[in-house]
Formats: C-alpha cells, sequence, structure tokens
C-alpha cells in the first residue's frame, strides 16, 4: 500500500510517495521529465517486500510544488534529492532512475558517494556525444535565445485541457505507444488533476517543456561518473532512441559499470519490458 509525505527544499514543498516497512533498507525510485512517483507503483511493489521505498515527485511534477519562475537546472534536482537524504537521515541506500532521474540519481552518487551503495540508471546518461557536439556547433546566444523565445511561448498558452480521463489517456498513449491500455490509464490517472470546470490537466510544469540553455559540461558529467564508487547498471531499450554508452564511451568513465540492454524497449524501458527490468534489477541490487 502506498503512503505519502512531503518535505521542504530550496522553500518547496515536495512530494514523496513510500511503500514498505519503514525499518527497512532504504530504495530511492526518481521518475523521469514530466512524469510522476506514482509511475513507480509496479516497480515499487516488486521491491516493497524488503526495501523501504521512496519515490519522490520531483519539483515540478505529480504532487510537489513547481519551481518559481519555472526554470529548473538538473542541479536543482540533485540539491532536493540531498535535502531529502538529510531529512530522513538516511545513511546508505541504493537508487533506480529513469532518464532525468537516472542523471539525478548519478551526479548526486559522484557527489556523496558514501551514500549510495547500488545504483541503477534507466536511460540516464542525458545526451549522447554525438548530441553534444551538434549543441556545441550553435554559439552559446543563438541557444539563448532560443530557450527565451521558446520560454516565453509555453508562458504564454495556458496547460492544455482535456474533456475526459480517456481523452487524456489517449494523448499519453500515443506518446508511449508500448505501454499496455491499463498501465497508460494508470499513469494518466495519477499525473492529472481537475480543474475549475471539470476538465482535467496534467500535474507538471509546463515550463518541463523546454530544457535549461545551460548545464553542466560532457566532461564534468563525465568527471561526476567517475566519482561514483557504487557499482552502477545501465540499462537500455533496444528500440530507444538513445545512445548505447558502450558504443558512444560513456560506460568507460565509470569505475564499475554493466550495461543491459534490454529487446523490445523504446526510452520506458522498465514499463516496456517491466518484468525483464525488474529481474535486472533485482538480481543486480540483491548482490553484497
Amino acid at each position: 500500500m502506498v503512503e505519502s509525505f512531503a518535505y521542504a527544499s530550496m522553500g518547496l514543498r515536495l512530494n514523496v510517495c513510500a511503500w514498505g516497512d519503514p525499518e527497512a533498507p532504504p530504495l530511492i525510485l526518481l521518475h523521469g521529465v514530466r512524469d510522476h512517483a506514482r509511475s513507480w507503483d509496479r516497480v515499487a511493489e516488486s521491491f516493497a517486500d524488503r526495501y523501504r521505498v521512496l519515490a519522490p515527485d520531483l519539483r515540478g511534477h505529480g504532487d510537489s510544488e513547481w519551481a518559481r519562475g519555472g526554470f529548473y537546472p538538473s542541479e536543482a534536482y540533485v540539491f532536493d534529492l540531498a535535502e531529502l537524504v538529510a531529512t530522513l537521515r538516511l545513511k546508505r541506500f541504493d537508487v533506480v532512475g529513469h532518464s532525468l532521474g537516472g542523471n539525478v540519481g548519478l551526479r548526486y552518487a559522484g557527489l556523496f558517494p558514501e551514500h549510495v551503495r547500488r545504483i541503477v540508471a534507466i536511460e540516464g546518461l542525458s545526451h549522447a556525444p554525438k548530441l553534444v557536439a551538434e549543441q556545441r556547433a550553435t554559439p552559446v546566444e543563438e541557444r539563448l535565445r532560443r530557450w527565451i523565445e521558446r520560454s516565453r511561448e509555453i508562458a504564454r498558452k495556458p496547460p492544455r485541457r482535456y474533456a475526459s480521463l480517456e481523452e487524456a489517456t489517449a494523448r499519453l498513449a500515443a506518446e508511449h505507444p508500448r505501454l499496455d491500455p491499463d498501465f497508460a490509464a494508470h499513469l494518466t490517472r495519477c499525473g492529472v488533476r481537475e480543474n475549475g470546470d471539470g476538465t482535467l490537466s496534467f500535474k507538471f510544469d509546463p515550463a518541463l517543456r523546454v530544457f535549461p540553455p545551460v548545464e553542466l559540461t560532457a566532461e564534468d558529467a563525465a568527471r561526476l561518473w567517475g566519482l561514483v564508487a557504487a557499482p552502477a547498471l545501465l540499462v537500455y531499450g533496444a528500440q530507444s532512441w538513445a545512445s548505447n554508452p558502450v558504443a558512444d564511451g560513456r560506460a568507460s568513465h565509470f569505475r564499475d559499470a554493466r550495461v543491459v540492454t534490454l529487446e523490445g524497449a523504446g526510452h520506458w524501458a522498465h514499463h516496456d519490458q517491466r518484468e525483464a527490468f525488474i529481474r535486472e534489477a533485482q538480481r543486480f541490487l540483491a548482490a553484497p
């Protein structure tokens, strides 16, 4: 059974979902961009018999507050995770993160290696070297202007409204066609809120549709990966658009990393091939 509680970080009220015995070893689950903590429900249930599973709604997502001004640098998410760890006085724990969540978890593990025992990152290494090179080919002033224009455009538009849960589910299912219909409906039920006129909108801050124009450099990110002391399992979907970190060289920055590719899976590999993912994660996290 899922519970929830809140904590504060940088003046924001952030929601956390929890499963399992409060005295059991902690396992932190970190979702991806424009997702929410309840996306982990079926994964969390498979670990709740042996862990205290904690899944925060990242700032701007789910039932957590939106950042003032709609600015979401990756470092803010890392700070929020550090605040959660400090608030709960966690000493040592495992981490599973998807996409943005994997990125945040790995950066935290590099900064505070003494806290992370093992970490699973599902397509969580951010931009591939090829994309980084393409971005660097665009002058910084052009990238900043595009970000300003896009942010203004998003701010002028109210969040999209859906007449029914079925309509919202259809939109989510169209973006993630490998989801089974029941789980797509579950993700939608937990991911929308009702507006005053009875319509529904997804809970995430629309500002999340544009990424910050300046991030850690690829060299700085690689340095943090090299500081991760915990064994890392890097999971990729064989049919994903994401670049495999063995082929592009990013896995070589880790002290102890293994890459697993799941056939029949896209970017949401933990949903597309849930049973296979859970088997891999359980086997990896069970190791001493």
